[in-house]
């Protein structure tokens, strides 16, 4: 019998107490070493997220980011659909897409060269436990067969756990940015 769906589900809620715990804790400013990163990406296209509820939030190092070139944000599409990414700016016109997540009112689909991904847990090898829909597994397995991506994870430290239980289709990371350190795995 298999029990790993049941080991991800425990993974999951231990995940979201720790990120819950650590956001309710954490000063502005965590997305200052985020900046920094894509800094050194200037004017590739960049995907980041809409926080929701305690994710980690990375709208300072997007905004920057767009001053010097494209950024997106995910839509989702459907149940087992790879993301799409649609163009985002400081003060773009919003509205409430699939599971809550807000998407840009006027779609313009462009592809990411790097992604920003919020997760609920992530370990020191890249291991990244997502909510279970497989929606980044799946977009980063699609954009990797076609050309070099940057898998960037934002977390809170807090996030770190040993032992995720993670599945040969499970995406990793290839660098993972919380608000005390980075961690580059160079898989780049």
């Amino acid at each position: 019998m298999n029990d790993l769906p049941a080991a991800k589900a425990a993974a999951r809620r231990a995940a979201s107490e720790r990120r819950k715990v650590a956001h309710a804790g954490v000063p502005p400013g965590h997305a200052g070493l985020l900046c920094e990163v894509l800094a050194g990406h200037r004017g590739v296209v960049v995907s980041g997220y809409m926080p929701m509820r305690t994710e980690i939030d990375p709208l300072s190092a997007m905004a920057e980011a767009a001053a010097h070139g494209p950024v997106c944000v995910p839509v989702i599409q459907g149940a087992k659909c790879p993301l799409a990414f649609s163009r985002w700016e400081p003060g773009a016109m919003m509205k409430e897409g699939a599971f809550g997540a807000m998407i840009p009112v006027q779609q313009d689909f462009i592809a990411p060269e790097i992604l920003i991904i919020p997760l609920l847990a992530f370990d020191a090898a890249g291991g990244r436990l997502g909510y279970g829909g497989g929606f980044y597994d799946r977009t980063l397995e699609r954009l990797r067969a076609n050309h070099p991506i940057l898998a960037i994870g934002f977390a809170y430290e807090a996030q770190q756990a040993d032992d995720l239980p993670l599945e040969p289709t499970d995406q990793p990371l290839d660098m993972i940015v919380t608000e005390r350190r980075i961690l580059d795995l160079g898989a780049h």
